[in-house]
């Protein structure tokens, strides 16, 4: 077994595709792959909104680490449009809170990751993941849906090292420029829609973040005195406009974050089960998507009857799990968003909310298809609805529990 563990080969590879951060990881894995499997080594890295700072120099260092290039893809868009927003319309929360971020952003790295594949030459993709976490099952899950003929190399769970240290003494020994940014103590991920903190002080569930830990939200208690309104404008489910302005998706996020940001919106404190099966702890921030979620969930009140939002909502919940376990592409999942495309076609209108030091409130809601009816609704008599009605009603709806109660009593 130790043999096998320290070969790690899977076979002679030509050309692999690496999802590349710049990071310590990613930069050891580069001279890895090459000294393993023989193999040419082009690094791939998606902009998901993750910031311009994290893209500085990473063609140098890529090259550095022994890469035969690096292909940088702006996935901005196509991120919110064909991943945030279906999970949007869908209503997708993983166990009652996580609005997904993670989740949603590895499936389109992995899909551009088998396009680059494609356009290179290339035989493999590998990456970074660890063999904990969920995100080696979402790109992996998208490598063989989109590409089964592709090799998947994931050096952390074949390789002997066996944390920073011996990275650093593996990067040093094959002349690999370590990264000389700072390390951060939390493991972060950022993305147009989130970001996300774990480890550290974080992994006891039992002690408070501190308040320096944020860095896109401002603590509610220090954000303004005086709440500010915005109203979104949402066509068929989805949402096109911020205060009247329409936006491209990446665009009307990005406000939105802005906004939600300086008023402490969408900060959540989670304990989640991975699909690994074990506990952890992250604490996300979601401004501009809290928001979002917020406005299309008050338009389905006027839109969305009874039946349909209970069965929407079940729906949901096998929606973020499907989402969450990286099952994107999976038909199932394929065949639900259809369903919620059309149940959504007529969530089309406005709705304006109140952002106040964390709170989002809905204020106002308007829809040219609203099912709700002033004239029925009214305390007032009307001609559509007769109170008197009412007592047929309810005696055939209590029918059972009258019926049950008799028995009891021998009636």
């Amino acid at each position: 077994m130790d043999k096998e563990k320290k070969q790690g080969l899977r076979g002679k590879l030509n050309k692999v595709v690496l999802a590349y951060s710049g990071g310590l990881d990613t930069s050891v894995i580069v001279p890895w792959l090459r000294e393993n499997y023989g193999c040419e080594v082009v690094c791939f890295t998606a902009d998901v909104g993750q910031g311009i700072k994290e893209l500085e120099g990473l063609e140098e260092k890529a090259k550095a680490s022994g890469a035969c290039q690096l292909v940088v893809k702006d996935l901005k868009e196509e991120f919110v449009k064909d991943f945030i927003y279906p999970c949007l319309r869908a209503g997708a929360i993983y166990e009652r809170e996580y609005l997904l971020g993670t989740s949603m952003a590895r499936p389109v790295i992995a899909k551009a990751m088998v396009d680059v594949a494609k356009e290179v030459g290339a035989d493999a993709v590998a990456h970074g993941c660890t063999g904990k976490g969920n995100d080696q099952v979402r790109f992996e899950l998208t490598f063989f849906a989109l590409n089964p003929q592709l090799n998947v190399v994931a050096p952390w769970r074949e390789w002997d090292i066996q944390g920073r240290e011996d990275a650093i003494e593996y990067a040093k020994k094959h002349n690999v420029p370590v990264p000389v940014t700072k390390k951060s103590i939390y493991s972060r991920d950022r993305n147009l829609w989130h970001l996300s903190h774990e480890g550290d002080i974080l992994e006891d569930p039992a002690n408070e973040p501190k308040k320096d830990m944020y860095m896109i939200s401002v603590d509610p208690e220090e954000a303004p005195n005086q709440p500010e309104y915005v109203e979104i404008g949402i066509v068929s489910g989805l949402p096109v406009s911020v205060n009247g302005k329409e936006l491209s998706p990446a665009s009307l996020l990005s406000e939105l974050n802005e906004i939600g940001g300086r008023h402490g919106i969408g900060r959540i404190d989670l304990v989640e089960n991975r699909l690994v099966g074990m506990k952890s702890r992250g604490v996300y921030e979601t401004p501009g998507g809290t928001i979002l979620f917020k406005a299309v969930r008050v338009l389905e009140t006027l839109t969305l009857d009874r039946e349909t939002m209970q069965v929407k909502d079940s729906l949901a919940l096998k929606y973020a799990e499907l989402v969450y376990a990286g099952r994107w592409f999976d038909p199932l999942r394929e065949a639900m968003d259809a369903f919620m495309e059309k149940i959504t076609s007529t969530t089309t209108g406005s709705v304006t909310l109140k952002l106040y030091k964390g709170n989002v409130t809905a204020t106002s809601k308007t829809s040219p298809f609203s099912l709700y009816r002033q004239d029925i609704s009214s305390f007032e008599s009307g001609e559509i609805y007769d109170q008197a009605d009412a007592g047929g009603f309810i005696r055939l709806y209590g029918l059972p529990m009258r019926v049950r109660a008799m028995l009891e009593r021998g009636l």
